[in-house]
């Protein structure tokens, strides 16, 4: 329970440093932002994940969850893409936030440090598998591609998408991981990884806040955002259906690790805001909904802490 309410107090915090931090700072800490989000992805991540996935139990239930997973989120894309455009008729580049928002979930930075602390570090592995056999490349490849394809900005080239992917360290880091005869990952380290998991939070949420702050500031956040029809569709989709989907699938077929279901109900990935970015699509949905999910889904695990 005390580690929920830390884990959201922390994330909270961070939040608003970083937004309290942006107009204070020289290029609205853009370069504080690259700087942490390079030592993030490529050293402390990375870390993280190989010597934790080195320890992990494969089942039957981590693979063909994998599978369950990609079945979900393809049913709930589908969904989001009918509402998006046969209910609430919005224009291609909005269109295109919509069903990312949707899509991507921060499994990562909120996924990571939720299920140490919710459901204990038993499970950090599986939340890990997750994160880098789903949500990363469903960003990589499929959310960049409706960014290309639905935003005002010119397309990347496949190849360089593909690319992308082949590279991503937490990805290398996974399958490696997997490679690895125990001998390569002591316990001691194994430890030290799970501890970085809580210590990548505030660096994480910092460079979110510096984020949030400038959309503030070009005036595609407000704050608190406005709740729109656009943005409680997408709060609806990311939130509820996604991880019932993979509940039911789950119920069905075989029984998925817990941190699986925790990771479908992670807030809109913060990725979202960066491909709006690149390929010009509405930022004020995108924003709104990384914004709104995430405050959401801190004041649930608040609120159920206690059970836990």
């Amino acid at each position: 329970m005390t580690g929920v309410v830390l884990v959201a107090a922390v994330i909270a915090a961070s939040i608003g440093a970083g937004i309290v931090a942006e107009p204070r700072l020289a290029d609205g800490g853009r370069d504080i932002s690259r700087r942490i989000t390079r030592v993030l992805l490529w050293v402390v991540a990375p870390f993280i994940y190989f010597f934790v996935v080195a320890h992990l139990e494969l089942t039957a239930g981590v693979g063909l969850g994998i599978v369950l997973a990609y079945v979900a989120l393809g049913v709930v894309t589908a969904i989001a893409w009918v509402v998006a455009t046969r209910w609430l008729r919005l224009s291609r580049p909005a269109t295109g936030a919509f069903v990312i928002a949707v899509l991507i979930g921060n499994t990562g930075y909120v996924g990571l440090p939720l299920t140490g602390a919710a459901l204990g570090s038993g499970q950090l592995g599986y939340a890990i598998a997750y994160d880098s056999a789903v949500n990363a490349p469903l960003f990589v490849v499929v959310a960049m591609s409706i960014g290309a394809v639905m935003g005002s900005e010119r397309a990347a080239p496949r190849r360089d998408l593909l690319i992308a992917l082949l590279r991503n360290p937490l990805l290398i880091a996974v399958v490696l991981g997997l490679l690895a005869p125990d001998a390569l990952a002591p316990d001691l380290l194994v430890d030290v990884a799970q501890v970085l998991v809580y210590g990548m939070v505030p660096l994480a949420f910092f460079v979110v806040g510096l984020s949030l702050g400038a959309e503030s500031e070009e005036g595609a956040l407000t704050f608190p955002p406005a709740l729109t029809a656009p943005v409680a569709a997408v709060l609806g989709l990311r939130l509820a259906v996604a991880p019932l989907l993979l509940l039911g699938l789950s119920a069905a077929i075989i029984a998925v690790p817990d941190a699986y279901l925790l990771q479908a109900a992670m807030p809109c990935g913060v990725n979202t805001v960066l491909i709006a970015h690149l390929y010009g699509l509405d930022q004020r949905i995108a924003a709104s909904a990384v914004a709104w999910s995430t405050m959401i889904v801190l004041v649930v695990a608040v609120a159920l802490s206690p059970l836990l």
